[in-house]
């Protein structure tokens, strides 16, 4: 147990530590642009959902490169290790550069997904003119510190995310409100911090990797020179896993965009609940993406009784701290509601919503190591896809889209319905870890 503790402090703290971090950038936006106004909030937080849907598809090529990556570092063999670093953020900088074309020249069209309603499609169109050049930056940076984490090489990103934290912080500051000299831009000040934020992240990780890392390193001949069996093993286990990540994300903007056509106290609302769901599982992620690396790890170094000890001990170390966080969050719900600009029913939506979150959150804290760690550290990607497909787009966003927008339910109901998911995939995910299959060794 004391060796368990070690590997818990070492890896799944400082790995949950950059998910907070990572989390208090979007949240400093939704605080600071909720001091501006429920239009405000709601245009920056729907038109985030671009960079969220980007995102998860960083974290999906990652996590599929990270399954081989864990398993080669039990082995040790780094040359290996260097060739699918290069593989996976060649494939992440062609996502980038795709998702800048989208938010550059079509925002507008962008925006008409998530919103109805014209001054929050403008304002939000002008938000992705400024942050859709972050794109390209955010996709190298997020891919080379997610592929670390593999390697057991998590300070790095701690101290790069939190250098990003305060900078957009500060720039958010002076850029919506109009300090230091600056006009009040409202969200396109938002946009512009979180770009110079980028920014920061960029130069700061082009540092490490030709100052300081000497261990694993980006070669150039293995961008231009691809190993197939490497690239085959790599597209095998990532492609499930980015089209999870990827409906996954694409998901919770459908449930976004529901509710957005439901109105901006809707919108505002679950603006303010998209944060908080982070806030509340951003330990449980940390553990789970700790959680793929020590499973992957062992296996490669050929321990399945240990594999199976860590997947036992993170689930339920997993559920312990969600259930306190969630508990937490139930106690000062008022006082997050009050703490922000909101109108009186965006103010009743959110306080309901709140408390569905609650019970939500302590369902993902069993599915998500179990999905995004056990399963995947042992190369089980295809279950998780189908299931998060069939449970979110067969199941919550079907009914919730029906119940909205065939029967007119309420919007309390429709958000019920659209928080089903982790609820139906709890008890299949967990059959799932129990049937031990996803002990493989993946390594050549």
């Amino acid at each position: 147990m004391k060796d368990f503790l070690k590997i818990v402090f070492g890896l799944a703290f400082p790995i949950a530590l950059q998910n907070l971090i990572n989390t208090g950038v979007t949240t400093a936006d939704v605080v600071m642009l909720g001091k501006v106004g429920e239009t405000a909030l709601s245009s920056g937080s729907l038109a985030g959902q671009v960079q969220f849907v980007m995102g998860l598809m960083i974290f999906g090529m990652s996590s599929g490169a990270s399954v081989l990556t864990a398993q080669y570092w039990g082995k040790k063999e780094l040359q290996t290790i260097e060739k699918i670093f290069s593989m996976t953020i060649g494939f992440a900088l062609a996502a980038g550069v795709l998702f800048f074309s989208a938010a550059e020249f079509f925002p507008e069209h962008l925006m008409h997904i998530f919103s109805s309603e014209d001054e929050i499609i403008r304002n939000g169109a002008s938000y992705l003119r400024i942050v859709a050049f972050s794109y390209p930056l955010s996709a190298f940076t997020t891919g080379y510190l997610y592929l670390m984490r593999s390697i057991e090489r998590v300070k790095i990103g701690t101290a790069v995310f939190a250098g990003s934290l305060v900078t957009n912080v500060i720039l958010n500051a002076v850029f919506i409100f109009g300090m230091a000299g600056m006009p009040a831009m409202g969200v396109r000040g938002a946009a512009l911090a979180t770009l110079l934020s980028r920014c920061f992240e960029f130069a700061a990780v082009l540092f490490y990797i030709w100052k300081v890392n000497r261990q694993v390193r980006l070669r150039f001949k293995y961008f231009i020179r691809w190993d197939s069996g490497l690239l085959k093993d790599f597209l095998v286990l990532s492609i499930p896993v980015v089209l999870n990540e990827t409906l996954w994300g694409a998901g919770m903007s459908a449930n976004a965009a529901v509710l957005g056509q439901l109105g901006s106290a809707a919108a505002a609302a679950n603006s303010v609940v998209r944060v908080i769901r982070e806030l509340v599982m951003v330990m449980s992620i940390g553990l789970s993406a700790a959680t793929g690396v020590l499973v992957g790890k062992a296996i490669g170094e050929k321990r399945m009784d240990m594999a199976e000890i860590y997947a036992r001990r993170m689930i339920g170390l997993s559920f312990c701290v969600t259930f306190c966080a969630s508990a937490a969050m139930l106690l000062l719900r008022r006082n997050i509601v009050g703490a922000l600009t909101l109108g009186p029913e965006a103010r009743e939506y959110l306080l309901f919503m709140l408390v569905i979150l609650a019970f939500y959150s302590l369902c993902q804290s069993i599915s998500c190591p179990v999905i995004v760690g056990v399963l995947r550290g042992g190369g089980d990607t295809r279950f998780g896809l189908i299931l998060e497909g069939l449970a979110l787009w067969g199941g919550s966003i079907l009914l919730g889209g029906t119940g909205a927008f065939i029967f007119g339910l309420p919007v309390k109901a429709v958000f019920v319905l659209l928080m089903l998911d982790e609820f139906i995939k709890l008890p299949f995910a967990f059959w799932r870890y129990r049937t031990k299959v996803w002990l493989k060794d993946l390594t050549r």
